[in-house]
């Protein structure tokens, strides 16, 4: 009788264990999927919000330009460049993220603008941001763009040529922006950026990867979109941004850019670097694959050489990237440029 109510605890400890250890490999899977695919579980136009782990708490400091490498490079082409298409450009922020995500944008990419402001609820000196008469939160996010989009026509429309939302997780290669747009004229009424194809018959660009606005665009969004109560722009403040914006842009007449380089090799991004350059990173079942305007190819094909911007960009992968574009360099390697013909204020 002992020896079976010994086998009998043996056999339910031993149930108890595989169940243990069942749960463990189970919750340890979901886990490792949920952290190697957080930048691509959700629609674009869900309620899905990324929360990033804090960046640096100590400042990486600058990499000096005063180095032998550095002093060999030739910079007129850009610097000509920043003179000759001035961007503006807006970052989508709030006040919970001023430490966490806007103040590495204003320390890595944002110091290449040619202005650039921080968009939020909360004034801050340190960025410096700009109290915006809005709710917080994703489904006011039309809203804020409308008022960023405002406050941007009213103090600086004469004062850039393109006017850049980005979010402050997004990466930008303004070098790149400003060649892609050089070609173009800032009294064209068109846009640029990750082109998607529902919901907006010519398309719409997607919010994260960035958009970037000619001076006439910005001009007949404010006249014209905002101000006409029939204009077919949406006067209620929720909504998906990118989307409205699309309808908006639409209605008004303004033109959606296509922003692939000569290879027809896509320049913005909705997704940081690797999951665009590794071949079946992105399942094909993803939505992404059914919202890209273009065909886009996987693998080291995916991308131009003149890239513009990546999406979903931790703090500490900005300076990663800050370094790798504008540090590191390939001994031996160097390459001349001739700007194509310029007519931005034709």
């Amino acid at each position: 009788m002992r020896q079976i109510r010994m086998y009998k605890w043996q056999a339910v400890n031993k149930q108890c264990i595989l169940t243990l250890l069942l749960g463990l490999a189970i919750g340890f899977s979901i886990a490792y999927l949920a952290l190697s695919q957080q930048y691509v579980f959700a629609d674009p136009h869900t309620s899905y919000e990324m929360e990033f782990l804090e960046g640096p708490t100590v400042d990486p400091g600058v990499h000096s330009k005063n180095e032998e490498f550095h002093r060999l490079e030739d910079t007129s082409s850009a610097d000509k460049l920043y003179n000759d298409v001035k961007i503006l450009c807006w970052i989508m922020t709030g006040p919970t993220n001023h430490e966490k995500r806007a103040k590495h944008v204003k320390n890595t990419w944002g110091k290449r603008c040619n202005i650039l402001l921080f968009m939020s609820s909360k004034e801050d000196s340190s960025l410096p941001s700009v109290a915006l008469p809005i709710k917080e939160g994703r489904k006011y996010l039309w809203g804020k763009t409308k008022r960023a989009f405002e406050y941007v026509y009213k103090h600086y429309l004469d004062k850039a040529d393109w006017f850049l939302k980005a979010d402050d997780d997004t990466y930008v290669i303004l070098e790149n922006l400003r060649y892609m747009l050089m070609p173009y004229s800032i009294n064209e009424s068109i846009y640029f950026g990750c082109r998607f194809k529902p919901y907006v018959k010519q398309g719409y660009m997607s919010g994260g990867a960035g958009y970037v606005l000619s001076k006439e665009a910005v001009r007949r969004f404010i006249e014209i979109g905002l101000k006409n109560s029939s204009s077919g722009c949406s006067k209620s403040d929720n909504g998906a941004e990118d989307v409205e914006l699309g309808r908006c842009m639409e209605a008004v007449k303004v033109t959606a850019g296509d922003s692939r380089d000569s290879m027809g090799r896509g320049r913005f991004f909705p997704f940081v670097p690797e999951h665009h350059l590794i071949p079946g990173h992105v399942s094909k079942s993803f939505w992404y694959w059914q919202y890209i305007y273009y065909e886009n190819k996987e693998g080291m094909e995916c991308c131009s050489d003149n890239a513009v911007s990546f999406h979903y960009v931790t703090p500490n992968q900005m300076y990663v990237l800050e370094y790798l574009i504008y540090h590191l360099r390939p001994y031996g390697i160097s390459y001349h440029v001739d700007l194509p013909t310029q007519k931005n204020h034709n």
